[in-house]
């Protein structure tokens, strides 16, 4: 009895015996490895099949926006516009990132924006009004943030409300808390000497920075990537070939040093944008190669799954949220060094719809377990690039946005019927 139940059928000892080979036959790295480059087209069409398709929709929407606004407009492929849209699109990406940390839980957070606001608010309020040292100020504003989705993420885990309910209330709540810290003046000027104006237009001019960025960069990606095969040679389990990691190093290569190239044809590297790609390193190793990162996962693939392997379902939750508002904060005042104040409509207008559709555009799935912090960068760029090339060819705000409704519908449309191609392949 007690080896039937080891070998999971009838079997016994022969059903032992078969799936040490066939477990790793799935393995795509295994296929590409025996099969070389044939092996790489049978995965191709096999991820393509079973609605595994990754990043390659928004890369390939990227490129048609691209191509289409640069043969109306040749102004929108200037090294000035992409070098802007590079700026402009960090503060709704940092607040993107936290999004996709809320959807990778299959759950949503409404009141990112009114925090954004908020602790741009307080940054204005304790630093140019009150005097505060602006190092203290922006350290209160994002431990601000961070409190407010550790409250929110509070009462979803603990109390049992759901996280719509509660978010939904905490965007009419902060919102309202944003007004009264502002206070009858409605509008904080932020000087452009300050901190927060400078992580916004700081530029470094000299090319040899934005080249130095890039091929660190590409450098930390060849050794996580050599380090990665070689843990995984040590488990006597299937890694990516290394002429595979030479290849995906040349691809993001030159990638990173065209970006360097482009950014040095106007004025170089903005400091904004340097900060945002380091968060993400940051925050993508944690998600993929820490515990805390699996745990998210294994919460939003399988709840009960989770709970029944021993993760503090209540403890993921409330720190989701908690780098939730973070992530709100940070994107809020980097918004406020863009326009260098905070005022009455900080964190309004279409930004909350933009920020979750910059994640759901960007790869995420709303229904949880799948996703990426690249997401909030791709979707931001997006949707920067919609914008972008809409405002240079004179499009009213009211079709700008219904196109971005539209670009959010198709990828919603294309998640789900990615999770339905992967339940049929036995892979949701």
């Amino acid at each position: 009895m007690s080896g039937d139940r080891k070998s999971g059928g009838p079997g016994g000892p022969s059903d032992q015996r078969a799936a040490p080979e066939s477990v790793p036959a799935v393995d795509s790295r295994l296929i590409v490895r025996e099969e070389g480059f044939r092996g790489y087209v049978g995965e191709f069409r096999r991820k393509l099949r079973s609605g595994e398709l990754g990043s390659l929709p928004v890369v390939v929407a990227i490129a048609i926006i691209w191509t289409v606004f640069g043969s109306l407009d040749s102004t929108f492929l200037s090294a000035q516009n992409l070098s802007d849209l590079s700026q402009q699109i960090v503060g709704t990406g940092m607040i993107a990132v936290g999004i996709v940390f809320v959807l990778l839980l299959g759950e949503i957070d409404l009141s990112v924006g009114s925090v954004s606001g908020l602790c741009a608010a307080v940054f204005a309020v304790l630093n140019v009004l009150n005097g505060m040292n602006e190092w203290l100020a922006l350290l209160v504003a994002i431990a601000g943030g961070a409190a407010v989705g550790l409250i929110q993420g509070f009462f979803f885990a603990k109390v049992g409300v759901p996280a719509f309910v509660v978010t939904l209330a905490g965007n009419l709540f902060w919102n309202g808390l944003m007004l009264q810290v502002l206070g009858s003046t409605g509008t904080v000027n932020i000087p452009s000497e300050s901190i927060v104006s400078k992580l916004y237009s700081t530029i470094f001019h000299s090319p040899a920075t934005a080249y130095v960025a890039a091929g660190v960069g590409v450098g930390l990606f060849l050794l996580a990537s050599l380090q990665d095969a070689r843990r995984r040679q040590t488990a006597h389990v299937p890694s990516r070939p290394v002429p595979e990691i030479v290849l995906r190093t040349v691809v993001i290569g030159a990638i990173a040093f065209a970006a360097a190239y482009i950014l040095n044809q106007y004025q170089g590297l903005p400091l904004a944008l340097l900060i945002f790609l380091i968060l993400l390193v940051v925050l993508d190793f944690v998600l993929r190669r820490t515990r805390y990162g699996r745990q998210i996962f294994a919460v939003g693939g399988n709840i009960e799954g989770a709970r029944r392997a021993g993760i503090s379902v209540a403890f993921v939750r409330m720190s989701v949220f908690t780098v939730a508002g973070t992530m709100a904060a940070v994107g809020g005042i980097f918004l406020a060094g863009q326009i260098q104040s905070a005022s009455q409509t900080s964190g309004g207008g279409n930004l909350l719809m933009n920020v979750i559709a910059a994640a759901v555009i960007g790869g995420t799935s709303l229904f949880g377990g799948r996703g990426s912090v690249w997401s909030a960068l791709l979707g931001a760029l997006v949707i920067g690039s919609i914008q972008s090339g809409m405002n240079i060819m004179g499009v009213s705000n009211a079709v700008q946005f219904m196109i971005t409704g539209a670009v959010l519908l198709a990828a919603v449309v294309v998640d789900s019927l990615s999770r339905r191609s992967q339940k049929a392949a036995g892979r949701a």
